[in-house]
């Protein structure tokens, strides 16, 4: 049978994984919504300055 430290020791390891991992998610997704951000706005500066050197 477990102890209680065993037992505290096994919900700090899972409350260390968990938040690990959530904040694992949250990075990855800020990163791509930063990258899609960066790419839709260079874009839109491109179409910009090509309708103003065509006009």
């Amino acid at each position: 049978m477990f102890t209680f430290a065993q037992y505290l020791g096994f919900l700090l390891f899972l409350t260390i994984l968990t938040i690990g991992f959530w904040l694992m998610i949250f990075l990855v997704h800020f990163v791509f919504y930063w990258i899609f951000g960066a790419t839709r706005e260079l874009l839109r500066e491109r179409k910009e300055k090509r309708a103003l050197l065509e006009a």
